[in-house]
């Protein structure tokens, strides 16, 4: 019996939300008396693979294939099924990234697994198996029971805390049958963006919305986004109208995010929008409206004229980082 987490890596490396998914498969093999095992796929070097030991993983599954140098949905479930099998895995731990939420469903009728998406604790309870996620936007609470004797649970992104626990690790080289597999998909191009912090891995994130007035005026957010090495995005209509790129775009039908620290800045805080940030540890609200709905759900807001404000704020960070 084992817990089974696999662990995504980007042109050979890992970034933290692979750790956080070693962190939470290592916890979760403690409560269920068995060993969590970490599986690679592609080329990774050794010294990334042994850091996933730092986060309680005692065993790394690597396998390399011609056949899965691009991520293909069905080629990668027939092999983490394949491994959860010969591995004996009562669960499985992904991501609720694209990459997650296309494998589980699959891996969920392949194992005939029940699955628990976006979750972002242990289990409360192991008989019967309940864990909670977020619902409602992040207002409430839902309990998610899971009856299957395989589990497979996604996890949300920056939800668990990274929890180090250095163990010996071994790695294991494994082969993929791919035989009678024919990819529906073939990737032709690969355009990697560069020089810009993504959304999906910032942890500090300062957007702005219609009440910037412009895009002539979003200078400052730049600013302030570079100061905090963090990333920038926009609310819908800002999107809409064509004042920032698309990929911005934070919401419910935008990107759905949860950095450590969300500046939210001339956005009123539409339901759509929260349900896309509702998961910020910590929300910070600039607005002239004192009514607007984004002050119900920031820890800290400043009732005022961004293009007032924002000069003011970069002005004490700067002060701040230079003292």
């Amino acid at each position: 019996m084992s817990v089974l987490v696999y662990t995504e890596n980007w042109n050979g490396s890992f970034k933290k939300l692979s750790f956080e998914l070693a962190s939470y498969a290592a916890r979760l093999a403690e409560m269920l008396n068995t060993n969590p095992i970490a599986v690679s796929i592609g080329q990774v070097g050794r010294d990334e693979l042994e850091k996933l030991s730092k986060y309680g993983i005692k065993k790394t599954i690597t396998i390399e294939h011609d056949g899965l140098t691009q991520f293909d949905t069905q080629t990668y479930t027939r092999v983490i099924a394949d491994l959860a099998n010969s591995q004996s895995a009562k669960a499985i731990v992904l991501s609720n990234n694209n990459t997650g939420k296309s494998l589980a469903p699959r891996l969920s009728v392949r194992l005939k697994a029940a699955v628990a998406s976006g979750v972002g604790q242990l289990p409360e309870q192991l008989s019967p198996f309940v864990v909670k996620k977020r619902a409602f936007s992040g207002n409430a609470q839902a309990g998610l029971e899971l009856k299957t004797e395989m589990k497979i649970i996604t996890l949300a992104q920056n939800s668990f805390e990274l929890v180090e626990k250095p163990v010996d690790m071994v790695i294991e080289k494994a082969e993929a049958d791919l035989s009678g597999i024919i990819p529906k998909a073939t990737v032709k191009d690969v355009e990697i963006q560069t020089g810009k912090l993504l959304l999906s891995d910032a942890e500090i994130v300062v957007s702005g919305g219609r009440g910037m007035k412009s895009p002539d005026n979003w200078a400052p957010i730049e600013e302030l986004a570079g100061l905090l090495n963090g990333a920038t995005a926009c609310s819908r209509p800002v999107s809409d109208e064509g004042w920032r790129p698309h990929e911005e775009h934070t919401g419910q039908t935008g990107k759905i995010i949860a950095p450590n620290l969300y500046v939210a800045i001339g956005i009123s805080g539409a339901t759509q929008h929260l349900a896309g940030i509702s998961a910020s540890k910590y929300i910070v609200a600039i607005n002239n409206d004192k009514d607007a709905p984004i002050f119900e759900a920031a820890q800290y807001g400043i009732v005022g004229d961004a293009s007032r404000v924002l000069p003011r704020l970069v002005e004490a960070l700067k002060k701040a980082k230079s003292a």
